[in-house]
């Protein structure tokens, strides 16, 4: 492997020159970087790929959607681009065609090899900027919420490892790809993916097309881990041309629990192209006239123009319902051709990785038009975004349109809810205390030019929503209450006299002032709950936007209420559930997913449990912030390690210092208080 640097991305999308700061030695390749901010988790890189053939599975999403469910997605895809190369303007000397693919099929992507042309230069890594004045990455030059940049280039023919990339004949581009995603609610659920493509050869690039290729794969992996060739041949495939967008769901595979679509979207460039194509192709098959996989560049390029075999295109001698059948196919999205790119020139094609929940309560292996509505509305707002301040999407910057005043169509605009206000919130015994800013209020929409904040909703999850097999946090937090101004045409107009203070409310070591505060009562201790709160604003009606609210997704806190901690000698420490029975619905289906709790602790204590015999089975430091971090109940069912505890108990998941599961039986325990050296003892029931 060879060494890089680190860099930044400072330039407009044309120059690609990029200045080094900090040399920082790294690895050539980065595939360590994906979205997290909306909804959906998407490994992007720097050598022209997106997933990662589940090789870093189940630590990294690869597609999975919801963020956070184990539903995953993509198993790998990539930018192809093909073209023919001419010695000058007038096609002298042509050559091609030649088709340089970002990954092709493959049973593993953990070793690259052919197929895999896209190479990046040393010193090149995936660069993540943000346009949220609250993250670290912020940038004032960030288009979404979370940019991920990335630069790489089809010229070489080895890879760094000095490996040959086979049957490579490079058409002589470099690329730099940005992608874009934000957390709003409406658009939470798409990737854009922006590739600016230049010509840094010494030829002629004509007759271009440019496509993504993706082998996708639509499957619950807390429920079927990958693996085996069957994991791979339960998707069925379709493309509605109405939003150019190709498409995959779950045919037959995890029914019920994968009730979505992965679509690839083409959504636009920045010169004309006489069409954008859909095809498909059976993995690894060569025999199928129609949905072989292309071995060559000749073949590739066919598919690229929209060809599954032959003169044979989707729709035309192509059956659309041959595609809904399960099978283990692969999708491409592409766009061309498009004229000449003469050497140093570039241009710009835009695509979306859009994903979607199915609609209605058909059954969830079909693929009816009805089960498509959200899939359609996500994809819209995809093209919302793309065109941006071009509202009729003509290409032309109408009066009224040029909304920042700079003479260009600004693309990537979407209107804006209120900033998402900033939440603290305090466990406490059967009940859990939210406290938030009011930094919502001073928002401005980018669209309307207005503030135009309205109110606050909170949200909540029920008791034991974590226990479910496929945790979808977005769909399991329930609206609980909801404030806002008065007297207009938004919201319940309830004021927020129940909510405010009287004075502004701060904690130690957070330079936040508070402004409203809101208790929850009638909690169970020890059971995981998640809260958040929003911010909605007022509807837009000069530019027919109904009201729009903050993600519920960012500020979420994740609670364990239990009872703070105590000095007090008077208040019996104790443990509960007492008896403990080991196939109760409180914890997980094995061993290591136990846990019970000891409350009324000292702030910092030591635990000692023994057998009845008077041997110690397992020591336990407690400390007032410990939150279970190392529990494997924490680590499965609040993945994030944020969740907070109440400072009074500690959890324990049953498992001796010898790394054993404890017995049935009756234990003893004591706690010795560190600060006052005083001892309480007590006992508890194992029951199995």
């Amino acid at each position: 492997m060879k060494f890089i640097y680190t860099t930044l991305f400072l330039l407009l999308p044309f120059s690609f020159s990029i200045p080094q700061v900090q040399l920082q030695k790294s690895s050539d390749d980065d595939n360590t970087k994906y979205t997290n901010v909306g909804n959906i988790g998407i490994t992007l890189t720097n050598f022209g790929t997106y997933g990662h053939g589940f090789s870093k599975w189940p630590q990294q999403p690869s597609g999975e959607y919801p963020l956070g469910s184990g539903i995953e997605h993509i198993f790998d895809g990539g930018l192809y681009i093909g073209a023919f190369t001419s010695t000058d303007i007038t096609g002298a000397n042509k050559s091609g065609p030649f088709v340089t693919t970002g990954a092709v099929d493959a049973a593993s992507v953990s070793a690259r090899g052919g197929g895999f042309e896209w190479t990046n230069d040393p010193g090149s890594l995936v660069v993540e900027r943000s346009s949220l004045l609250t993250s670290k990455f912020f940038s004032p030059l960030a288009v979404s919420h979370q940019d991920f940049i990335a630069e790489y280039l089809d010229t070489n023919k080895y890879l760094s490892n000095g490996e040959l990339i086979e049957n490579h004949s490079p058409l002589g581009l470099k690329v730099r790809q940005e992608s874009y995603a934000w957390n709003f609610p409406f658009a939470n659920f798409f990737v854009i993916m922006n590739y600016w493509v230049k010509n840094i050869s010494n030829k002629y690039i004509d007759s271009i097309y440019i496509g993504l290729w993706t082998d996708a794969v639509v499957r619950n992996t807390k429920v079927t881990p990958p693996g085996g060739s069957t994991f791979y041949s339960r998707g069925g495939n379709g493309y509605f041309d109405s939003l150019f967008i190709a498409y995959e769901f779950d045919a037959t595979g995890d029914i019920g629990l994968t009730d979505s679509y992965i679509g690839f979207q083409f959504l636009g460039a920045d010169r004309s192209y006489d069409s954008v194509n859909f095809v498909s192709w059976q993995f690894r098959n060569t025999s199928d006239p129609n949905f072989f996989a292309p071995q060559d560049d000749i073949s590739r390029y066919s598919k690229l123009q929209g060809y599954f075999g032959g003169s044979n295109r989707y729709n035309f001698n192509i059956n659309p319902s041959s595609l809904k059948q399960p099978s283990n196919r692969s999708i491409m999205i592409s766009a061309g051709s498009f004229s000449k790119l003469a050497p140093g020139d570039s241009m710009n094609v835009v695509f979306a990785i859009v994903a979607a929940k199915k609609f209605g309560n058909d059954p969830a292996a079909l693929d009816t038009d009805e089960q498509k509505k959200n899939l359609y509305a996500n994809a819209e707002w995809a093209l919302r975004a793309y065109h941006g301040e071009d509202r009729n999407r003509n290409g032309i910057l109408d009066p009224g349109e040029d909304a920042d005043g700079n003479g260009t169509i600004t693309r990537y605009i979407l209107p804006t809810p209120p900033s998402i206000p900033k939440v603290k919130a305090i466990a406490e015994d059967r009940k859990v205390t939210l406290y938030w800013d009011k930094s919502s209020e001073s928002s401005v929409d980018p669209i309307s030019g207005k503030k135009d904040f309205e109110g606050y909703r909170v949200y909540r999850t029920n008791t034991g929503f974590d226990l479910t097999e496929a945790q979808n946090i977005q769909s399991s937090l329930i609206k609980f209450a909801e404030f806002d101004s008065l007297a207009n045409n938004t919201g319940f107009n309830t004021g927020f006299s129940a909510i405010s203070l009287n004075a502004p409310a701060t904690f130690d070591g957070d330079t936040t002032k508070y402004f409203y505060k809101m208790e929850i009562d009638n909690l169970l201790n020890g059971w995981q709950y998640l809260f958040s709160v929003s911010a909605f604003d007022k509807k837009d009606e000069e530019n027919n936007i109904e009201s729009l609210e903050s993600s519920s997704l960012t500020n979420i806190v994740r609670i364990v209420p239990g009872t703070p901690s105590t000095n007090d000698e008077n208040i019996e420490i104790g443990v509960y559930p007492n008896p403990y029975y080991g196939n109760a619905y409180w914890d997980g289906s094995s061993e290591r997913l136990r846990k019970l709790y000891f409350y009324n602790l000292p702030e910092k204590c030591d635990i000692y449990i023994y057998t009845l015999s008077g041997d110690i089975v397992k020591k336990i430091n407690h400390d007032r912030d410990n939150n279970g971090s190392d529990l494997r109940w924490f680590q499965n069912y609040a993945t994030d390690g944020k969740q907070q505890l109440s400072g009074g108990e500690q959890a324990w998941d049953l498992i001796t210092d010898n790394d054993q599961a404890i017995a049935t039986g009756l234990y003893l325990f004591t706690v010795k208080n560190l600060e006052t050296g005083k001892i309480k003892t007590g006992k508890f029931l194992v029951i199995k």
